[in-house]
């Protein structure tokens, strides 16, 4: 059931779904490649357990203390940021139409053209959160740190030597290297995964295409060149490999997504907001401004169980 509006100002109910939508349609949150806290107060304090020693040994009399137990802290700290936005309408007022009648990659979209409008701001919002969660900094206006800039200020997070653009000729290696500097405590965990940019992905398929060596002495998986693959699933040494499209070129990290955290206030942070105002009962302007305000940050737990590498 589509969505309508009433007022200019979105609250309750319709301020968090298109809050919503600016927030969790960018892809790294869309598919799960972090784990998502929607109810932080400004600050969370992020604990993971890790142990050191033997589980068991050899039974006695006695009581030996045998296994060391660490709690890793980071602050997960949200950046309140906003979108402004002025459209006019008449530019927008084709694609509302065609939405309506179902020919247009909006069809999905409530019909009311206010909705329309703000959804369209949502999407531009996500993809500017997309390139925060991965490589955003707090210097720059409207960012928060993203996770390579945590992880590069973190003399703890392995750091994969031999930086050096990614092509089909090595990328192979390139991601072998990232396999082999895994800590062993990490390697084999279920949700452990190997993040890469656009470009690497791009390099990896080819490889795979046998594009990496003389196009006549490799046809690539089942002599098929780069048709074997179609947008589906990648993995190197049994590892899933996903493109975060935040990442800039020649970038990967190797993580467990329980080690990744975007957090935001979606559910308690009263800077919450979506607002569409329309000029014409201002200024008279077929403008409308729409403007959203929300919190966001990202954070790791444990900065030994993260490879960067970073060209």
């Amino acid at each position: 059931m589509a969505n309508t509006v009433t007022g200019s100002t979105y609250a309750g109910d319709f301020n968090g779904d298109f809050v919503a939508a600016a927030l969790l349609s960018a892809p790294t949150i869309a598919n799960g490649l972090v784990t998502v806290l929607p109810n932080i107060h400004y600050k969370r304090v992020m604990k993971k357990i890790s142990t050191t020693g033997n589980v068991l040994v050899n039974a006695t009399c006695d009581f030996d203390h045998n296994m060391d137990v660490d709690v890793a802290e980071r602050v997960l700290t949200l950046k309140e940021v906003q979108s402004n936005v002025q459209l006019c309408k008449k530019d927008y007022h084709q694609d509302w139409i065609a939405a309506q009648a179902g020919y247009s990659a909006y069809e999905d979209l409530p019909a009311d053209f206010k909705s329309f409008m703000l959804a369209h701001v949502a999407g531009m919002t996500a993809a500017a959160i997309e390139t925060s969660i991965w490589e955003g900094s707090a210097g720059t206006s409207g960012q928060f740190d993203g996770l390579v800039t945590l992880a590069l200020a973190d003399a703890t997070v392995v750091d994969v030597a031999s930086h050096a653009a990614v092509t089909s000729a090595n990328v192979i290696d390139k991601l072998g290297s990232i396999v082999d500097a895994i800590p062993s405590t990490v390697y084999g965990s279920e949700d452990l995964t190997i993040y890469v940019s656009r470009n690497i992905a791009k390099a990896y398929v080819r490889a795979l295409g046998g594009f990496s060596v003389a196009a006549t002495s490799n046809a690539g998986v089942d002599n098929q060149g780069t048709q074997w693959f179609s947008n589906g699933a990648l993995t190197f040494d049994g590892i899933p490999v996903v493109v975060a499209t935040g990442l800039a070129d020649d970038t990967a990290m190797a993580a467990q997504t329980s080690n990744l955290f975007f957090g935001c206030g979606l559910l308690s942070d009263v800077t919450a907001e979506a607002k569409y105002i329309d000029m014409a009962d201002v200024d008279g302007s077929q403008n409308v401004r729409i403007i959203y305000r929300l919190s966001a940050g990202v954070q790791f737990a444990i900065g030994s169980d993260i490879v960067l590498y970073h060209a």
